[in-house]
């Protein structure tokens, strides 16, 4: 997936619309067989 757009103006919380790009990908991942990566901690290797 391509990365979100910044907002225009800058030093706001949720600058990155990235917030609703994991939203969307989570809710992906939870019905479909492709999965799409979330966040480095979603998506990494299961730790022991």
């Amino acid at each position: 997936m391509a990365q979100p757009k910044k907002q225009s103006s800058p030093r706001k919380t949720g600058l990155r619309r990235s917030h609703l790009r994991l939203e969307l990908a989570r809710r992906v991942n939870a019905k479909s067989p492709v999965k799409v990566k979330t966040t480095k901690n979603e998506t990494g290797k299961k730790k022991d």
